[in-house]
């Protein structure tokens, strides 16, 4: 199971799609709009996603983990639009045999994700915005390139 998804995340499907008898593991990550970010005071988060090479990387990264570990199935799922406060935009579950490789495996596959996946977040807050992209896209201040466009809002 990868995907964009505009919708709201359920993390019961991915735990239920990656449950098997023959794991005792299940690991998850949750990542949720929260409040604050560099001392701003977050109202929204926005993003948007190269799906199809998102989904091929979501892929790549669950085969990869797959060889690392020893794992029993790996799902990841983004979601694009708007992201209220406290909602989900990404969430990824492992199961294993074992929990130290499920717990491992998914911490690695955030990571990855984070540094590969062709999916950029807005971030809107008091006073402006800002576009804050993968690792891959960013310049060494962390911002997306569309962050020094015309008309952005910097803080």
């Amino acid at each position: 199971m990868f995907e964009i998804t505009d919708r709201p995340i359920e993390i019961m499907t991915l735990i239920r799609h990656v449950s098997d008898p023959s794991a005792g593991a299940v690991a998850t990550f949750l990542g949720t709009t929260r409040e604050t970010n560099r001392g701003r005071n977050v109202l929204k988060l926005e993003y948007e996603a190269y799906a199809e090479m998102a989904v091929l990387e979501f892929e790549k990264i669950a085969a990869d983990a797959m060889r690392r570990w020893e794992l029993v199935r790996v799902a990841i799922v983004h979601r694009v639009g708007v992201v209220p406060l406290g909602e989900a935009s990404v969430a990824i579950a492992v199961s294993a045999p074992h929990r130290r490789d499920a717990i491992e495996a998914c911490h690695s596959c955030i990571d990855s994700l984070k540094l590969v996946a062709p999916i950029w977040k807005k971030e809107h807050f008091e006073g402006g915005e800002v576009w804050i992209g993968s690792l891959a896209d960013c310049d060494h201040t962390g911002e997306h390139p569309h962050s020094h466009a015309p008309g952005s809002h910097h803080g």
